[in-house]
């Protein structure tokens, strides 16, 4: 049992700004159109939802719109170039405090010469100095030789004998901090597996590239690599993150660390840019290693094709950055693709589930989040509402919900007859039994024994007079009146071939089944409709399944005569009442079946025609009426539908596909009231 809490209205209350009815609104053109409901839902998600209750979810536009302002907003900000002005004013400073290490020393050697005793020692202080002064000159001699470049400064330092000891450490720590961030590209999450290394220690380096490429290669040609992954792992997994399971994790990993200094110089000026890759190579001074890492960077790109590589960004601003911090700005836009790429490909709502809310709301804030919660709901309400279930991964409407859909077709097709116009078309006439009406009439012998109580009294005191008792009479008696009412039986014939498609026909034609449907499940429930579509052959559809009809189902061929057929089997099943068939077509028969075989021709032949002229034939021996609706006004069809409703006594209309309902569930109503007693 469920309890309800009222409380009054504060202001502070919220309702949802959708409920499973206005979702469902929002999808049913694009379900009609092509059938498919996941792909409905997927434009709904791009588009958004404009809610009945005065709230408007935004689609994936604006959370992409919001991704891309606060991306645009980093890239005006941060200034690449920067990167090797980060570097080489941090060589300056190494070598402002080597030179001033240098005078620091020669000053202490000409200072020591001073101080020291006449004689022998002073002799030999002043031996120093000279030798200090000679190295300090040789040294100077060296920086003052060293090339204007970065990369040229860094190799002369690299074989430079530094005087001052503060100055080797901070040049030794520079190297090794770029030989670090340089590895880190691909090696991300080994900061102790890296940090430290020195030219002459990356042995553990090189044993890993190779043994990378060996895998990747092998992986390249469809051998199964399990074996060979899991041995690489245990051996050199301290150079990875964890939680990469397989081969294909390690190749999508190195491809995205790769890629982030690709972009990197792509996106750099090119002289910047050829500052960094000799700068690189440099430090990587083992020829071998450089061999295997462009072998590995190649071997990368060939594994994933499909995934962009060395993608530049177009940094613009003014704010400069070090190495790794336009190495984390590259990742951070790099994350950016990769969001919008999984919002791109959000084709259904599993997908939506998957997209990383975490990373969403680091890229684009909360009110992305709050966006994305919301399109998740969409789906959820149609479930929750029994709109909507899901059948082996596939996404399927519910009978319930083509009954909505239906009903929501009934409404606009009949609003529209309101608004054009059109009336009900009913007979001004009253029958017998079936639908009571506010009107009475004296009773006649055979009438059913309706008899109207206020009406009988008021007929027995007008004749009498007032008092008691009330003297009533056979002819005080009065009845109420009633429209006669018969069962029906209809069977819609739906044109399904691929001229229905293309000429835009098959949505209204597939509104007018669905309206036609819930109109007989509502008003007429004792009537009955069978719809039967028909194209290279026919076939009896459930009405529940039309909205989901797919455009692959519209093929070549306008098989009528099957359609004819099925449709005289079918109404032969049901019984008395009025038999009816209702064609929806835009062309002429091009098919039928003959020995058993469907037998198709374009333009159509007479063997063709005279077939189905004689399936109309038998229909009308049988007492059923054929209405044919055209929807193209070419000559062959025209032609054809007066051969044939001259032989069945049937009315023939053409329509435009958008007014097509107007007149289908007119002509159903109008057949309902027959005639007065």
């Amino acid at each position: 049992m469920s309890t309800f809490r009222y409380s009054r209205w504060d202001g502070s209350q919220q309702l949802p700004a959708f409920d499973a009815d206005d979702v469902l609104d929002a999808l049913s053109d694009d379900i009609l159109a092509e059938g498919d409901v996941r792909r409905a839902l997927q434009r709904l998600m791009q588009r958004g939802l404009r809610g009945t209750r005065g709230g408007d979810v935004p689609g994936l536009r604006r959370i992409m719109e919001r991704l891309r302002a606060r991306r645009q907003e980093e890239l005006e900000n941060a200034n690449l170039d920067g990167v090797m002005e980060d570097i080489n004013g941090r060589v300056e400073e190494i070598l402002a405090q080597e030179r001033e290490g240098i005078a620091e020393r020669t000053k202490a050697a000409e200072q020591r010469a001073l101080d020291a005793p006449p004689g022998a020692d002073q002799d030999q202080a002043r031996m120093a100095e000279q030798v200090m002064r000679r190295t300090a000159r040789q040294r100077e001699n060296r920086l003052d030789a060293l090339p204007p470049n970065l990369a040229g400064r860094l190799h002369g330092l690299r074989d430079y004998e530094f005087m001052d000891d503060d100055a080797r450490d901070a040049f030794n720590a520079l190297t090794d901090e770029l030989r670090q961030q340089m590895l880190q590209t691909y090696f991300a999450g080994l900061k102790e597996g890296v940090a430290g290394i020195t030219p002459e220690d990356l042995n553990g380096v090189r044993e890993m590239v190779r043994d990378l490429n060996a895998l990747l290669e092998k992986h390249a040609t469809g051998a199964d690599t399990a074996d060979e992954f899991g041995r690489f792992m245990a051996q050199h997994g301290a150079y990875f993150p964890p939680g990469i399971a397989n081969t294909d994790e390690l190749i999508e990993h190195l491809h995205r660390r790769a890629s982030q200094m690709s972009s990197l110089m792509n996106s750099m000026s090119p002289q910047m840019r050829d500052e960094l890759r000799d700068l690189m190579e440099d430090l990587l001074r083992d020829d071998r290693l450089k061999i295997d890492m462009a072998r590995l960077a190649g071997n990368l790109q060939m594994a994933r094709p499909d995934l962009s590589y060395g993608e530049p960004y177009p940094f613009e601003g003014d704010e400069p950055m070090g190495l790794a911090d336009a190495l984390a700005a590259i990742d951070r836009q790099q994350q950016y693709d990769a969001m919008e790429e999984a919002l791109g490909a959000a084709r259904d709502p599993d997908a939506l589930e998957k997209v990383d809310a975490d990373a969403l709301r680091d890229l684009a804030g909360d009110d992305a989040i709050d966006d994305l919660d919301q399109l998740r709901e969409l789906t959820r309400a149609l479930e929750e509402a029994g709109y909507l279930d899901r059948d082996s991964g596939r996404l399927e409407l519910t009978p319930r919900a083509a009954r909505k859909l239906g009903m929501r077709a009934l409404t606009d097709i009949f609003s529209r007859l309101r608004r054009e116009g059109f009336g009900g078309h009913a007979l001004p006439l009253a029958g017998r039994g079936g639908e009571p009406t506010d009107e009475t009439k004296r009773y006649e012998f055979g009438d059913p024994f309706s008899v109207d109580i206020n009406r009988t009294l008021f007929n027995a005191m007008t004749r009498g007079g007032p008092g008691t008792p009330v003297v009533i009479g056979p002819d005080d008696f009065e009845v109420s009146r009633s429209e006669e009412t018969v069962v029906s039986s209809t069977v819609l014939l739906l044109d399904m071939s691929r001229s229905m498609l293309l000429r835009g026909c098959s949505s209204a034609a597939k509104k007018v089944a669905m309206a036609l449907h819930t109109l007989i499940h509502t008003k007429y429930p004792r009537d009955r409709l069978y719809v039967v579509g028909f194209a290279y052959y026919a076939r009896q559809l459930k009405p529940e399944s039309i909205p989901t009809l797919s455009p692959y189902e519209f093929e070549y061929g306008t098989n009528l005569q099957h359609a004819l057929i099925i449709a005289r089997q079918l109404l032969g099943r049901s019984g008395g009442g009025n038999k009816e068939i209702v064609v929806i077509t835009d062309g002429e028969p091009t098919a039928h079946i003959e020995n058993g075989q469907v037998e198709f021709a374009y333009p159509p032949t007479l063997r063709t025609v005279q077939s189905t002229l004689r399936e109309v034939g038998r229909c009308t021996r049988e007492g059923i009426v054929i209405n044919t609706f055209m929807l193209e006004r070419s000559r062959y069809l025209s032609e054809f539908v007066d051969l044939m409703s001259r032989i069945n006594r049937g009315r023939a209309f053409y329509v435009e596909p958008e007014n097509l309902g107007e007149y289908v569930l007119v002509d159903y109503v109008s057949k309902k009231t027959k005639r007065v007693a």
